[in-house]
């Protein structure tokens, strides 16, 4: 399994991505600058979080024109899972990967500090591991979180199920005292369309660790970790049966036909994960 992990100049967050990628997926990382044009081999596209070209312009604005982000769009479209985190988010939404913005908080300060989510779609290749309606704590980071965007496109957001995780207070109410940026609709994370783009402003690497105050961010990476195995998996069955098609017409048996995918399961797959509880901090 490979991950890459695009850096930007300004880029803060890549090595947190990068241990996440190595001690939860188990995969190999490895860092792309945003001058390169070739992701490589990659299972999943992390874009950190961090200050990418300064924040110059707006959040992201530069960033979406970086030669690597054409190789970032040609891997979405062909259904490769692409996870923005904070900055990488809001590159996202300027590369138009993701629709709305993110724009300056509500309060016009920089905010740090560990906020609730409430988890609205648990069907996503990066939710499967979490319950719907659990509730995580994990921290935020940023002056520009504040999501926007027009009335159509909320509701389509919201009727198409593609609101992720919502800010919401310690009980699961997404209240707004419980809004820490003054986003629309306390939206935190959305995915596009098809389900393999997502975009966040809390930082789920900065929770893997119950030393960090928090492990809500583990079950994130595992279900991506699911997802890339169950991927393989089906790939491996697809060729698998197409081996035995051409092998029975040939009038003879398929080699690649013979031997299931021994991708499609995961050790982790069997056993419970912690994000499958309801948890409230």
């Amino acid at each position: 399994m490979r991950i890459a992990i695009v850096t930007f100049p300004g880029s803060n967050c890549d090595h947190d991505c990068f241990q996440a990628a190595q001690d939860v997926l188990g995969a190999e990382a490895e860092f792309v600058w945003h001058r390169e044009s070739d992701l490589g081999q990659a299972d999943a596209v992390l874009l950190p979080g961090g200050f990418s070209y300064g924040d110059y312009l707006r959040a992201g604005a530069i960033a979406r024109f970086s030669p690597i982000m054409e190789a970032v769009k040609r891997f979405a479209a062909e259904g490769g899972p692409v996870l923005g985190i904070c900055n990488g988010f809001q590159v996202l939404c300027e590369a138009g990967l993701l629709p709305g913005a993110l724009v300056r908080n509500r309060s016009l300060k920089f905010r740090s500090l560990d906020v609730y989510l409430r988890v609205e779609n648990a069907t996503t290749p990066y939710t499967t591991r979490y319950g719907e309606g659990d509730v995580l704590r994990l921290p935020i980071a940023h002056g520009e979180g504040c999501y926007v965007a027009d009335t159509e496109t909320l509701e389509r957001l919201e009727d198409e199920r593609r609101v992720v995780f919502r800010y919401v207070d310690r009980s699961g109410e997404p209240t707004d005292a419980a809004n820490p940026n003054g986003s629309m609709n306390n939206i935190a994370g959305i995915v596009n369309e098809a389900g393999n783009v997502l975009g966040l402003m809390p930082h789920p690497e900065r929770a893997l660790e119950e030393l960090l105050g928090s492990v809500d961010g583990v079950p994130l990476f595992e279900s991506l970790r699911d997802h890339i195995i169950g991927t393989r998996g089906a790939a491996g069955e697809s060729a698998g049966a197409d081996g035995r098609a051409a092998g029975a017409a040939g009038g003879r048996p398929s080699a690649a036909g013979g031997h299931p995918s021994s991708a499609g399961t995961s050790p982790s797959a069997a056993r419970p994960s912690s994000g499958g509880e309801r948890r409230n901090g």
